[in-house]
């Protein structure tokens, strides 16, 4: 049986409390861990900005049919997007030539198929997608910036760092509050509770797709004994 929250309870707070488990399993993953720890080249964060590409790809191209979706429509802004920088970073980090030989890790391709079948089939899934990573990247995502910028020498907000630069958002607490906002107004256009739990479940699975694309990528690059 299904527990319906307290209709006290904003879905935003719903949804970040739901997930704070995974949430933080992903976030003190090893390899992300030895990464902002300085503790790897930067061959390694490189591997991980091409994964971010193909999630992002599958993210964005999702984006146009869903526009006028009334459940996820709203959350399709235009100064989220992300795959113009990845590739300014891409090009950067790999060279003019950037697309060849780029791989996606067998994660990665689970988690970008699953994005991808939620932007096709089900947009309450979707916005759980876009909620987990955008949200983020304008959190957690400063501090990978920062780290990145002091580890291997990349300009303020410059090339190889630019995913995490938001040009068009010029107050980032405010942009979140928003973002927020819409989330808290889910219940008005998903009347279903068992549809939010399923919004909520699918949330708490981005976390777990994004943890094993870093658990592929620690293998990748195992720390020296």
């Amino acid at each position: 049986m299904v527990t319906p929250h307290s209709p006290l309870t904003p879905f935003s707070t719903v949804i970040r409390t739901a997930s704070h488990e995974e949430h933080t399993e992903a976030e003190t993953s090893s390899f992300m861990s030895d990464l902002l720890g300085g503790r790897l080249g930067v061959d390694a964060y490189t591997r991980y900005t091409e994964q971010l590409w193909f999630v992002y790809r599958a993210l964005e191209d999702g984006a146009e049919a869903l526009r006028e979706d009334p459940v996820a429509g709203p959350f399709i802004r235009p100064e989220l997007a992300r795959v113009g920088e990845l590739e300014r970073d891409l090009a950067h980090l790999r060279g003019a030539d950037w697309r060849t030989g780029l791989t996606p890790l067998p994660a990665t391709e689970a988690y970008a198929a699953r994005v991808a079948e939620c932007a096709r089939t089900w947009p309450g899934g979707y916005v759980a997608h876009h909620y987990t990573r955008y949200l983020g990247d304008l959190s957690g995502g400063q501090i990978i910036r920062g780290r990145a910028e002091r580890t291997w020498g990349f300009d303020r907000k410059g090339d190889g760092v630019r995913f995490y630069v938001f040009e068009g958002i010029s107050n980032p607490a405010a942009f979140k509050r928003s973002y927020r906002e819409l989330l808290d107004g889910i219940d008005a256009v998903v009347a279903d509770e068992l549809e939010r739990k399923r919004m909520v479940d699918e949330c708490k699975f981005a976390f777990a797709l994004n943890t094993a694309v870093f658990r592929a990528l620690g293998d990748e690059f195992p720390l020296s004994a």
